[in-house]
């Protein structure tokens, strides 16, 4: 029982590529933490890989190679079936409560990235000090995934904070990504001229995953602000959504920067 509610968390929280690897390795007899892991890709995935093989030397060394490799297979098949019909979840950062262990705001982020084979539109207002959310979409890239960025403005905003947005994405993500803002002949001002700014943060993925949240792209919307959003899988949303962004492109509302 301890194996197969372990295997369930794990498939949630990871891309269901790592859970084959670490199923795969497993089964092979590459049973050890560093064997079983190292085919992982991204730190953050490793860590959940090698708490779970933790979890099976310490707690339950009884049960065989043979039979965790089937629970984290079965764990794997329930998500997906699960994830084939609309879900949506919390996302959060903040102070925890016990009640309601949300998902935190960069792992739903990375696991939407992570899971895209074909296409990622990902929105912010603020990127700053992101160093996993930037090794994502450049893993991303390899794997021939097309990359829309849209920010706010590679410039400043009279009046507002300036954010070099090209330069907190790094080199990396600007050679892989096509990179558009909104330019200012393209937004409503009101009675005294103040502009208005792009204020979405999402990430969209195939048209299947969609990230929602007042977090920007952001060490501190990672880490120490109070930030809530939702993850939605599968269903309408994230195709039109996607959809949306397209059209927005497509009509030079957003213009390429790169």
């Amino acid at each position: 029982m301890l194996i197969a509610e372990a295997a369930t968390k794990l498939a949630t929280e990871m891309p269901a590529a790592n859970v084959e690897v670490l199923a795969q390795a497993v089964q092979s007899g590459q049973v050890t933490k560093a064997s079983a892991v190292q085919s992982i890709p991204h730190l953050h995935y490793r860590g959940l890989a090698g708490g779970f093989i933790d979890l099976w030397k310490t707690q339950a060394p009884d049960v065989s190679p043979e039979s965790v490799a089937l629970a984290l297979r079965t764990a794997l098949h329930g998500e997906r079936v699960h994830r084939e019909s609309q879900v949506v979840e919390l996302v959060w950062t903040g102070p925890n409560a016990e009640a309601h262990p949300f998902r935190r705001t960069e792992q739903a982020i990375l696991q939407v990235l992570d899971s895209a084979q074909q296409r990622i539109t990902l929105v912010s207002y603020a990127v700053y000090r992101i160093p996993n959310i930037c090794e994502a979409l450049v893993r991303a890239a390899q794997r021939g995934v097309q990359i829309n960025v849209v920010v706010e403005t590679p410039d400043k905003l009279e009046g507002e904070n300036e954010y070099n947005t090209l330069r907190a994405l790094g080199n990396d993500v600007a050679a892989c990504s096509a990179v558009y803002y909104w330019p200012k002949d393209q937004r409503g001002r009101d009675d005294k001229g103040k502009l208005g700014i792009l204020h979405v943060k999402c990430a969209v993925a195939d048209g299947k995953w969609l990230f929602l949240s007042s977090a920007n792209l952001t060490e501190y919307a990672f880490t120490i602000n109070m930030e809530l959003g939702l993850l939605v899988t599968s269903g309408k949303m994230p195709k039109q959504v996607q959809e949306h962004f397209d059209r927005l492109m497509a009509t030079a509302i957003l213009a390429r920067v790169t």
